[in-house]
């Protein structure tokens, strides 16, 4: 990244509505990869340069969450040596964007198994993020080991606990009182999902998260994501009407 956002190579438009929170699942690093003849760490790698654009672009533009879909409970089922290079990979951003993080004021918090992470991610994951702790323009979630499911069964097991032990009422377990049990309890919901690759599902990412929130699919694999990419797709969310079950009338 640079040392500043405000260097950016190029002046971003005025926004009507911008989202208050960002997903996106980063697809189509190995396929931009095979595509060109390469190792698909190489793929990997290109897709982490995007990774630094679209957090320069979301932190520059005033959007206070961002939330990257950067390994899957699924994933560890990948050829080994895939895991260990995107295990160095991860904790190379880790290591490297700390400085850019506390220049800006972003803060870094991480969702998911992290206790299945290599340990020498572990250590660079909570050094950024004690570091980074006080940043309060923009959070940066990275989803790690992460499975919406897994999720949901991880915060209906605390529920049921709490139930067991007398401390939560299951007749008063409602949506927010689910919420406050997620990785997710101190974010706002997604407004906004981005899928890059071409594929056209949410794949065990943010389930109850993003029951709300407003899809857009590229067929542009993520190491071929641009900048203009992204603000276009965030022109498109300022022009959907977003309802929320009521008619367009009522809005008005």
């Amino acid at each position: 990244m640079s040392s500043k956002v405000e260097n950016s190579d190029s002046p971003l438009p005025d926004f009507e509505r911008l989202p208050r929170h960002v997903a996106i699942i980063m697809d189509g690093n190995g396929r931009w990869a095979k595509k060109k003849l390469m190792n698909r760490v190489k793929g990997h790698e290109q897709g982490a340069e995007t990774v630094r654009m679209v957090v320069r672009t979301t932190r520059e533009l005033g959007v206070p969450f961002l939330t990257l879909y950067a390994f899957s409970t699924e994933n560890w089922q990948r050829p080994k040596a895939e895991v260990m290079a995107l295990m160095t990979l991860l904790k190379r951003f880790l290591v490297n964007e700390k400085k850019e993080m506390l220049e800006n004021d972003i803060r870094l918090n991480v969702i998911g198994q992290t206790e299945r992470l290599p340990d020498d991610v572990k250590a660079a994951m909570n050094h950024t993020m004690e570091a980074t702790a006080q940043g309060r323009k923009m959070t940066l979630t990275l989803a790690l080991s992460y499975g919406g499911r897994e999720e949901l069964v991880r915060a209906f097991r605390k529920m049921a606990h709490r139930v067991a032990d007398h401390t939560l009422d299951p007749e008063l377990i409602d949506e927010s009182v689910i919420s406050q049990h997620l990785y997710t309890a101190t974010m706002p919901d997604p407004d906004l999902m981005i899928r890059t690759s071409g594929e056209v599902r949410i794949s065990n990412f943010l389930l109850w998260q993003l029951a709300y929130a407003e899809m857009a699919f590229t067929p542009k694999l993520w190491p071929d994501f641009s900048k203009e990419d992204y603000i276009q797709i965030l022109k498109d969310f300022g022009d959907r009407e977003r309802r929320f079950g009521k008619t367009g009338d009522q809005l008005e």
